[in-house]
């Protein structure tokens, strides 16, 4: 008796043995779609579609609009804005789209205030990380410096500045 339940219980931890299961793969996301929530509360509303290009690279790009004054804008900041955002990621360690990454990023947009309009965008360069949780879920941080240059009317901003990007989103 002794010995067939003995049996019973190797037979069972061996059935149960990862490496004697069937092998199962998952396949790596090729896709992100991601919000900026540290934008969105400047007013500004980033979406971004990213593709994987390789391992280790990815390129997005999305709209970029100024829809509503943020809860972090100044009072006088009463404008509205549409345009566009492309970037370009290289991950250090491969694995894109997640890990360790660099990139530059563009935006172009055309900004009005009451009846004027111009165009005015932004350039930057940062680094950052970001996580995939259970193969769907993305969180993503990087910091780094930008050049601004907007102003429609009596507002504006045209210099260097420190960047920051924030964003969640998933992954397919």
């Amino acid at each position: 008796m002794r010995a067939s339940a003995l049996g019973l219980c190797c037979a069972l931890l061996l059935c149960s043995t990862p490496a004697l299961a069937e092998p199962t793969t998952v396949a790596e996301p090729a896709w992100t779609i991601q919000v900026d929530p540290l934008t969105t509360a400047l007013g500004f509303v980033h979406l971004q579609i990213e593709r994987r290009l390789g391992d280790s690279w990815s390129v997005y790009a999305g709209p970029h609009a100024r829809l509503f004054r943020g809860i972090l804008a100044e009072d006088d900041e009463d404008n509205r804005g549409v345009g566009i955002e492309v970037g370009l990621r290289w991950f250090f360690r491969g694995g894109a789209p997640a890990g360790w990454w660099a990139q530059v990023r563009f935006v172009a947009a055309r900004v009005t205030k009451d009846s004027e309009a111009e165009l005015g965008g932004y350039v930057s360069a940062l680094g950052g990380y970001t996580w995939i949780f259970g193969g769907r879920w993305v969180v993503a941080a990087g910091l780094g410096v930008q050049y601004l240059h907007y102003s429609v009317g009596d507002i504006g901003i045209k210099g260097v500045a420190p960047a920051a990007h924030s964003a969640f989103g998933i992954s397919f």
